[in-house]
């Protein structure tokens, strides 16, 4: 098979990597990609946007199967693009259409969402500039902290949090009439904090039948003891010890079947990769959001923990066959570790030589935000490369991933040394 990963993240390096070990490949293509995925395939300078210039090069390059990484251009509808054109329609795109992609573009469609089909979620509302009053009042009869999302897309940073009733007031004004987040806070979600322990589960799916990859629990602050600004992701670990059978039992029946159920209630096409942002809250699962792709960086240890050919699956959803296709998993703990750029998630420089990967030991380097420069890796983003290790439990991966960090070297290098400190004793 020929296949085309459309992307330049770390999530995109994961993924790569995993489909160049499958027996069925033929070629595989990364656009636009990075120094690390050029190791597992063929970098291709296009923007994942550019439909028009992404479909002219399936064309030429007979690509079977397109593996959407990022949501900006789901949401966009590349998948749709490619379903209105009568030779690009062939190709299977693993990412949903427009109308799906909305469960992510949307926190105002969720929660609708949700609500109709029971799925459990924190009680919420909507508002515009028009009901800005009403979200005051609203704001008042509830307890701290208070939630406030964005609706649309910003970045991954349309989420407010904040302890006093004052604050959220004029976070909300400055969120509906200054347009903090530009036209993703038109609308805002007014949500019920909810207090517990969050994780990350994922499945593929093919519209009616789905299969569960391994859960993973990620760390968005910038600071140790997560503290500080929200990023990107600045480590990972798989599995997640405290959603065993029994919890991973309530998510399947109360939120992963409710959620493929409801979207084919809805007359919503459904393909590819569905993240459920979940809180355990006494036990108990709750959504916190929908993305429409795999989240970054627990691709960097989901994808190592799946044992089966990943490039099977999609091709299970080619055929509607995804029910017969087998899903085993590296009973191994895997954790990953991301090194960022001095001043993430704020002002950071750029195109900082790196040296040291050849040398990592006992570990795999992801690239996240790199790229070749007269030969020399340098970096190319705030987040720059994710160090992913495999071990008995969480101490003995970490120990692996840390020793790979520690390894390579960059100007300004920062990472957090506490990933997992939630979850080892």
């Amino acid at each position: 098979m020929n296949v085309l990963v459309l992307g330049s993240g770390g999530r995109e390096h994961a993924i790569s990597w995993k489909i160049a070990q499958s027996s069925i490949l033929n070629n595989l293509f990364i656009a636009p990609g990075n120094a690390g995925t050029e190791s597992v395939g063929k970098n291709v300078d296009l923007h994942p946007n550019d439909f028009k210039s992404v479909g002219e090069f399936c064309i030429q390059n007979k690509i079977e199967i397109v593996v959407v990484g990022p949501e900006d251009p789901l949401v966009k509808g590349i998948h749709d693009y490619f379903a209105a054109d009568e030779s690009l329609s062939k190709a299977t795109v693993i990412g949903p259409k427009k109308e799906g992609a909305v469960l992510e573009g949307s926190k105002d469609f969720s929660k609708k969402f949700m609500n109709k089909f029971n799925i459990p979620t924190a009680k919420s509302a909507t508002f515009t500039k028009d009901t800005l009053q009403d979200g005051i009042e609203y704001l008042t009869k509830m307890v701290g902290p208070y939630v406030l999302k964005a609706d649309g897309l910003a970045a991954g940073k349309g989420v407010v949090i904040v302890d006093d009733l004052s604050s959220a007031k004029k976070e909300l004004k400055e969120m509906l009439t200054e347009s903090k987040f530009g036209a993703a806070s038109d609308k805002v979600v007014i949500e019920q904090f909810l207090s517990g322990v969050e994780l990350s589960v994922f499945i593929v799916t093919d519209g009616t039948s789905y299969k569960i990859l391994p859960a993973a629990k990620d760390y968005k602050r910038i600071g140790e003891g997560d503290t500080g600004l929200n990023t990107g992701g600045m480590g990972a670990i798989s599995p997640v010890p405290f959603a065993n059978r029994e919890f991973m039992d309530k998510v399947e029946n109360q939120v992963i079947i409710p959620t493929v159920k409801g979207l084919k209630a809805e007359g919503i096409e459904y393909t590819g990769f569905l993240f459920f942002g979940l809180i355990n809250v006494k036990g108990d699962p709750y959504v916190i959001e929908y993305n429409c792709r795999l989240g970054d960086p627990e691709t960097e240890v989901v994808l190592p923990r799946l044992k089966s050919d990943l490039l099977d699956l999609f091709d299970g959803i080619a055929t509607g066959t995804l029910s017969e296709r087998d899903v085993e998993f590296d009973p191994r703990t895997v954790t990953t570790v991301m090194t960022v750029s001095g001043g993430y998630p704020e002002a950071y420089e750029k195109g900082k030589e790196m040296s040291g990967m050849s040398e990592v030991k006992d570990a795999v380097p992801f690239h996240a935000g790199t790229k070749i420069v007269d030969g020399k890796i340098v970096t190319n983003g705030g987040r720059v490369l994710a160090v992913t290790a495999y071990g008995k439990d969480i101490d003995s991966a970490l120990a692996r991933s840390f020793a790979g960090v520690d390894t390579i070297n960059f100007e300004g290098k920062y990472f957090r040394k506490d990933i997992g400190f939630d979850l080892v004793s």
